[in-house]
């Protein structure tokens, strides 16, 4: 049972430092049922193509996607369903009031298990990136591991 406490969870969305610039980052708490939660600390989510939109004033994260509970029964979850963020009014109001704006929009950046044994999200306020600029994030990339390599000699 210790190996397992001492496991930590991180699931990144690489994909969103690709595709946006990254302005504010909130920690947010998320409301799961029992079985998510066990999959979440197997590690089995994908944040790739999920994103955040207000409902009714409340915070949703669409489209992550957590896979079924390996020893779930009929009481498993649905894999695909919008999931409720858990932020303070005032962030919330900050956060719609950015999205309102155009350009903004709110990215879910990693998911992990604070020392509490909570599911936590890092959320992002973002903007998308041009494709010149994801072309000079390669290049910055591909000059640093180049430069490592020199190092390394």
């Amino acid at each position: 049972m210790k190996e397992q406490a001492e496991q930590k969870v991180y699931i990144k969305n690489k994909r969103a430092y690709f595709d946006f610039h990254i302005d504010d980052k909130y920690v947010a708490g998320i409301k799961l049922l029992g079985t998510e939660i066990k999959s979440i600390r197997e590690g089995k989510a994908n944040l790739t193509d999920s994103f955040c939109t207000f409902i009714n004033g409340d915070l949703y994260v669409r489209n992550l996607h957590i896979s079924e509970y390996s020893h779930g029964s009929f009481y498993n979850h649905e894999a695909k369903r919008d999931r409720i963020l858990l932020l303070q009014k005032k962030e919330l109001k900050k956060l719609q009031s950015k999205t309102e704006e155009k350009g903004f929009t709110i990215v879910p950046l990693a998911i992990f298990i604070n020392d509490h044994g909570f599911a936590k999200i890092e959320i992002g306020l973002a903007q998308g990136k041009k494709t010149f600029d994801k072309r000079e994030t390669m290049k910055e990339r591909d000059s640093k591991i180049e430069m490592d390599r020199v190092m390394k000699r």
